[in-house]
């Protein structure tokens, strides 16, 4: 699995729960924009953070919204919509 992640720093249960199971997650970084690394995914906290810009058109990464989520079912909906 060699599938690149973009979480948002303060998931940072999520994102160790993904790296155990073998992704490549990174710290998202709002200055570089997310969609600018080719991201397979990107992982925010909450909707309004797609407003703020990380998603856009250009991107093929796709969005997850972790709120009210467990690190298993952020896990679980990167394997059914990534493979």
């Amino acid at each position: 699995m060699n599938q690149k992640i973009a979480i948002e720093p303060n998931l940072t249960p999520i994102k160790d729960y993904l790296t155990k199971k073998g992704y490549n997650v990174e710290n998202m970084d709002y200055g570089q924009g997310a969609t600018k690394n080719n991201f397979d995914a990107i992982i925010v906290a909450g909707v309004e953070t797609n407003i703020m810009g990380i998603q856009d058109t250009s991107s093929k990464a796709i969005v997850i919204n972790a709120d009210g989520m467990t690190e298993e079912q952020v896990y679980q909906e990167l394997q059914s919509r990534l493979h």
